[in-house]
């Protein structure tokens, strides 16, 4: 239904369809259709399932309009509808139930917006207004080519923090930088990126790696959970009694959608999976080296060092020291370098009372410690990023927050955002 970038407009598709239920919600279908010049003959009697069956059989419009006030299992049926409709569907749907965790997971589930019966003129005028400008936005077509910064951050020891780098990183690159981010975090069994998200992971990242073949853009847009407008995440709490059996094809294919799909990517890479499938990080240009200030992760950052020059030479490498303590430090950073025989980029100080606060909020740390000496080092990262990536580095602004629900249209049932600290509430 929403698509990540809106395809090119399709033979046979109308601009505008509805289903209604009842002949007033229907009325005020028309007359805001009217206003917004789509025919307003597009409306139907009929809910949910009565616009499965007829688009089962014909094309999707592109602002689709459907009532689910007879609807028994919402979610089942608005599952049934994802199936038939063709990407870059836009979809508003109304209905009789208010309930904070029903909207959630219609939203999860890829529609744009969901209105409360009776139907208001207002919210009903928004959300149209809000579809058109959806359909309206600039497109990325399949021939248009976009700078892709693909990203892998790799802590050289446990317990470096790698996985908060890298969360932040791709918070700031959707956020700051304003660029469609994709985060892959590839702990199978015990990855914190979502949980860093306060998201719940999903099967998509198994299904992928169950079947490879299946990945495809439409794969992408409904496995993917949203974390914002911007950002997506692809992650995975496997049981720990099931190996996860790969020769690492299906994150090879999944990074190659991205770069379709998104503007930068994001892998959280284990060191485990970076000796299995070295071959990885030759989808990669930029590479994060998390490190810490000891003897151990001295050794270690040499080694990883060493290891990414031969095996991904087109890499463009950060050296990332993170957690770092002034009055603390196992290591000066002096004898660090000449260890390493080259400068730490960046050096991100530890804070605990922040780190405690992201925690709680289930927000990035990046995003937490907007302001402090610890945000200011993230935002030099993002500069490097940007540039060692060839991307504008003067583009990493804050970006105004609009409203979720103007802004869904971005991705396709990109989605299960469940569990969140944040309230939603319906019309």
């Amino acid at each position: 239904m929403n698509a990540p970038f809106k395809m090119g407009m399709g033979a046979g598709r109308e601009m505008f369809q509805a289903y209604s239920c009842d002949d007033s919600s229907a009325n005020i279908i028309r007359s805001i259709a009217v206003e917004m010049g789509w025919d307003p003959e597009r409306v139907y009697k009929g809910g949910l399932r009565n616009a499965v069956q007829s688009l089962s059989v014909s094309a999707s419009p592109y602002v689709l309009f459907v009532d689910m006030s007879e609807s028994i299992d919402p979610l089942n049926d608005i599952n049934g509808l994802a199936e038939v409709c063709e990407p870059g569907t836009i979809v508003i749907a109304c209905g009789q139930v208010n309930d904070v965790r029903l909207y959630r997971d219609l939203l999860a589930s890829g529609i744009q917006d969901y209105l409360l019966k009776p139907l208001n003129t207002e919210h009903l005028r928004d959300a149209f207004a809000s579809a058109q400008a959806a359909f309206l936005a600039p497109r990325m077509d399949g021939g248009e080519t976009h700078n892709h910064i693909a990203a892998a951050v790799i802590g050289v020891r446990g317990g470096v923090g790698a996985s908060t780098v890298a969360t932040s990183l791709a918070w700031l690159l959707a956020e700051q930088a304003g660029r469609a981010t994709a985060l892959l975090d590839l702990d199978l069994h015990f990855g914190t990126g979502a949980l860093t998200l306060d998201l719940e992971p999903g099967r998509g990242l198994i299904d992928a790696i169950e079947n490879p073949s299946r990945i495809d853009g439409l794969f992408i847009e409904r496995a993917m959970v949203r974390a914002s407008d911007k950002l997506a995440i692809l992650s995975a709490e496997a049981p720990i009694h099931q190996p996860m059996l790969t020769d690492g094809g299906a994150f090879h294919q999944l990074e190659e959608e991205f770069r379709t799909v998104f503007e930068s990517s994001v892998i959280d890479m284990p060191r485990h999976m970076l000796i299995q499938f070295p071959q990885l990080m030759a989808d990669y240009n930029v590479g994060l080296v998390v490190t810490e200030m000891t003897l151990a992760g001295a050794r270690d950052t040499i080694r990883m060092l060493s290891w990414l020059r031969t095996n991904a030479p087109q890499m463009k490498l950060l050296v990332v020291a993170n957690k770092v303590q002034a009055n603390a430090l196992e290591i000066s950073r002096k004898d660090f370098e000449q260890s390493i025989e080259r400068k730490i980029d960046i050096s991100l100080p530890y804070d605990m009372r922040l780190a405690a606060q992201a925690a709680k909020l289930g927000k990035p740390l990046a995003e937490v410690a907007k302001g402090s000496k610890l945000g200011a080092a993230y935002a030099e990262m993002l500069t490097d990023v940007l540039e060692l990536g060839g991307a504008d580095a003067s583009t990493a602004e804050p970006k105004k927050g609009g409203s979720l629900l103007g802004k869904l249209n971005e991705f396709k049932a990109l989605i299960p955002k469940k569990g969140g600290k944040a309230k939603a509430e319906a019309h």
